[in-house]
Order: structure tokens, then C-alpha cells, then sequence
């Protein structure tokens, strides 16, 4: 199937200052419930797993591979019935999932509320990726998508002093409240404000034959398939080292009390890319900029590595160098992940909530398949998630090698 243009004129339009703060709100559902919860999983460690501690990290990579899987359903579901309907419902889903959260007494079922919450997550994050489709495309898209990650990044920055701070009045369930509040404004800035993107003579019914041959269309375009095994590489290495990083600051380098603040100084340094790649995508290109970003990861991570290895750092390096490396994983994530979902859905506009769906499930799901044994991996020190990244950032720069824009 060749692609034909894509047309969608919603009847009213935000303003473009308006319509990127609410995207970002939208995508920051999914970081506010991972970074939020990490200042939380010594005391869920305690009260729900201490005889194994380490159990509590699958709080984070159980919300993910929900998410993964949701992604599966989210985008053909917009396709039929709109983007807003399956964004709302999506939000219901990750409500319900939550109050459920709120009364768990094992850690198994705390796990499978998490589960379910990432499957109503999947609504926001898929279907907004379709819904900026909608609207616009290459590299266009990639720097309105660039802006959103830029806000996006800012709540890692203040994700988890809010949830130091709700735990220090509260306990951990208090976090949970602050989920539904969150996803309760989302749902209502989204239906108040924003008009449907997709009319109602673009949608695609949900028939078995209509998903097989978008399905296959997807899968057998080999530069969207090569975006996504780059994307999962990227997605991978950063949720690895989210999986160990409150056992990394507070464990290995003793910054524990002061974790939520640290992590925020590195998040807010780290926006820097998003601001750059906004910047400068429409010059340069996203290819171009993508692959020099993983070449800068791959020299970085190789140089902490190997001091780490030989043991050469003195006491007073070792932590800036960690620190230093940490804040880059999250700025190449800055200015790779737009332009790669840019680049992945320049030529799917026509079956955008589709396509974003199956790159989202892949990357996804293959991503935790890379961070949950990283996490357990964990065995005191930096190493395993400097390597996993090292490994990741080198083989994408690889692949970048082959990717057209």
C-alpha cells in the first residue's frame, strides 16, 4: 500500500503553545508514575517484600510491560472510534487500576494493580503520539514532538521531590492519590479543551481484515521496523538505569536522603537536549542528530566504564563521573526518542494510531525484556547498567548507519 496524503483539519485548533503543554501533560501520566514511585520502594520493600528487597524494583518494570501491551489496542482502537474517546478511556482504566493499588497488601497484587495501570497509561501515550500525526509530519513533527519531550523531561526533574514530599505526610499510598489527581486533569484539560483530530471519514473499523493488512503494512516496512529496534535500544538502557537508581544514589554513592534532589538537578540538565533537537532538527535532520547522540553515549558510557573497571577514579570523582554519565542517558533520550518516533511514522499517517501502537508495543516490550534484568543484575555498583547502556548506545549508532529520513 503506497502512502497517500493524510488531510485532517480538526474544526478547532489549540493554540500551539496550549496544544504542546497539553500533549506533555498527557505523555508525563507515564513518567510521573514511574519516577514518582522511586522514592517509595524502600518503604513498599519494607512493608510488602522484606525478606527480598530488591523485588520491590518490578514495581517499576510491571507498570511498563502493562504499558507495552496496552499499546497493542490503543492505537487501532483510535483508529475506529477517535483519539479522545480512547485517550479517556484509557484514563479510566489507569484510575481504576490505581484505587485498586491503594489496597494492596501483597506485593503480587500491588504488581498486577501496576500491570493494569500501565494498560490504561498506553491510551495517553499511544494515541497522543497519533493525534500530533494528525497534524503534522517530518521533521515538523519531530520538533513539535521535541517540545513535548522538553516538558516531558521536566517531570522526572520534580516527579520524585513530590513524591518524597507526599510520603514524608502521608506513607506510599499517598503517591496513588496523587496518580488520580493527576490522570483526573489530563482526562478533563484533553475533553474540555482539544477538538478530535481524526473525522469520522478517516476512521478504520475494527474488522479482523482491516487490522491484518495495517498490521502487515507496519511490520513489512523495513525503515519503520529498523526506527523501532533503534527506539527499543534507546528505551532499554534508559529504563535500565531508572530501575537502579535509587539503589545507585542511595546504596553506592550514600545520596539517599538527598535522591529526589539529585535526581531532579539531573532530569532539569538533561532538557537541555529536547531544547537543542527543537533547535536544531529542522537544519540538520533527525537522523543526523539521533545518530551523533549515540555516538556521544557510546564514548561516554565506554570512558566510565573502563575507569570504573580499572578502578582509577579517586573517592571524590567516583560519583560525579556516575552523575555525569547518568544525566547523559537522559539527555540522549531528549534528542533521540522524538525524532526516532518522527521517523518511524513519517510514512504511516494514514494508519497512524496503528503504527504508533506496534512500534510502541515492540519498543516497549522489548525494552523491559533489556531493564528488569538489569535492575537484578544490580550488584552494588554502577557497572551492569553502565554496560547495558554501552552495549545499547552501540549497536543503535550501528543501525542509525541504515535508517533513511
Amino acid at each position: 500500500m503506497t502512502d497517500m496524503p493524510y488531510e485532517a483539519a480538526p474544526p478547532r485548533r489549540l493554540p500551539l503553545p496550549e496544544f504542546i503543554a497539553m500533549l506533555a501533560f498527557l505523555f508525563a501520566t507515564i513518567a510521573f508514575s514511574i519516577d514518582a514511585m522511586l522514592p517509595a520502594l524502600p518503604d513498599i520493600a519494607a512493608d510488602l517484600t522484606p525478606d527480598n528487597v530488591n523485588r520491590a524494583q518490578l514495581i517499576l518494570t510491571s507498570f511498563v510491560a502493562g504499558m507495552g501491551l496496552g499499546t497493542l489496542f490503543a492505537g487501532p482502537i483510535s483508529d475506529a472510534i477517535g483519539r479522545k474517546r480512547t485517550i479517556t478511556i484509557g484514563f479510566g482504566i489507569y484510575i481504576a487500576a490505581t484505587i485498586a493499588a491503594l489496597y494492596a497488601d501483597s506485593l503480587e497484587f500491588l504488581l498486577i494493580a501496576r500491570f493494569v495501570q500501565g494498560l490504561g497509561a498506553a491510551g495517553p501515550r499511544i494515541v497522543g503520539l497519533a493525534l500530533v500525526r494528525d497534524l503534522y509530519e517530518g521533521r515538523e513533527m519531530a520538533r513539535i514532538t521535541s517540545f513535548v519531550m522538553m516538558i516531558f523531561i521536566m517531570i522526572p526533574a520534580v516527579a520524585p521531590t513530590l513524591g518524597a514530599g507526599i510520603i514524608a505526610i502521608s506513607d506510599w499510598h499517598g503517591v496513588f492519590l496523587a496518580f488520580i489527581a493527576f490522570a483526573v486533569v489530563g482526562a478533563l484539560w484533553l475533553n474540555i479543551r482539544q477538538a478530535e483530530t481524526l473525522p469520522r471519514e478517516k476512521r478504520r473499523p475494527l474488522r479482523l481484515t482491516t487490522l491484518y493488512s495495517s498490521a502487515r503494512e507496519v511490520l513489512s516496512d523495513r525503515q519503520v521496523m529498523l526506527a523501532t529496534l533503534i527506539l527499543t535500544l534507546g528505551f532499554g538502557q534508559m529504563f535500565g538505569l531508572l530501575s537502579s537508581a535509587q539503589q545507585l544514589f542511595g546504596e553506592t554513592y550514600g545520596k539517599g536522603e538527598n535522591f529526589h534532589l539529585w535526581f531532579a538537578a539531573m532530569a532539569l540538565l538533561s532538557g537541555s537536549g529536547t531544547i537543542l533537537n527543537a533547535t536544531f532538527v529542522i537544519r540538520f535532520g533527525m537522523r543526523r542528530i539521533a545518530k551523533w547522540a549515540y555516538v556521544m553515549q557510546t564514548i561516554v558510557s565506554a570512558v566510565v566504564l573502563v575507569a570504573l573497571l580499572m578502578d582509577i577514579l579517586p573517592q571524590a570523582l567516583r560519583f560525579p563521573a556516575f552523575f555525569f554519565w547518568a544525566t547523559s542517558v537522559f539527555f540522549m533520550a531528549g534528542v533521540t526518542f522524538g525524532n526516532l518516533n518522527a521517523l518511524a511514522l513519517q510514512r504511516m499517517g494514514h494508519i497512524a494510531g496503528m503504527a504508533a501502537s506496534i512500534i510502541a508495543a515492540i519498543s516497549t516490550l522489548a525494552a523491559v525484556l533489556i531493564a528488569a534484568p538489569v535492575g537484578l543484575l544490580y550488584n552494588g555498583t554502577a557497572i551492569p547498567a553502565i554496560t547495558a547502556t554501552l552495549l545499547c548506545s552501540a549497536l543503535a549508532w550501528y543501525l542509525m548507519r541504515n535508517l533513511d529520513e
